[in-house]
């Protein structure tokens, strides 16, 4: 199972990839098989601020509509509207093509806080 060392990782399943003043956000692959075949993805508007843990978006499977909640604080600055047309690339590649938001104005501190990729993979343990 694929666990990025460039990201940072969440006890829910999601990553944040600091790129320069934003960060990206998304679902892991663990979370993703769990959640079966995406069909949609309710994503924010940019512009939305939201806090850490609070709901930022709901992914739709085939099995059930699930939260994606925010990993850390900040504002929406761009949501993927790939997704919007091909929700299943949270599927195929959720640590690239399959992002769902990238946020500005974020706490480096709430980043630096969440699991890196070998204390998530302690965290999966026989899952992952």
């Amino acid at each position: 199972m694929e666990i990025p060392s460039n990201c940072r990782y969440t006890k829910d399943h999601e990553w944040v990839r600091i790129e320069g003043a934003v960060v990206a956000v998304g679902i892991t692959e663990f979370a993703q098989g769990e959640l079966g075949d995406v069909v949609f993805v309710d994503l924010p508007l940019p512009g939305k601020v939201v806090k850490q843990k609070e709901t930022l978006c709901v992914v739709e499977s085939t099995k059930a509509a699930s939260d994606v909640y925010a990993p850390i604080g900040g504002a929406v600055a761009e949501s993927n509207k790939a997704l919007a047309d091909k929700p299943d690339l949270v599927n195929k590649s959720p640590y690239a093509d399959g992002w769902m938001v990238k946020l500005k104005n974020f706490s480096q501190a709430e980043c630096d806080a969440l699991m890196d990729a070998a204390q998530y993979r302690e965290y999966l343990g026989p899952r992952g």
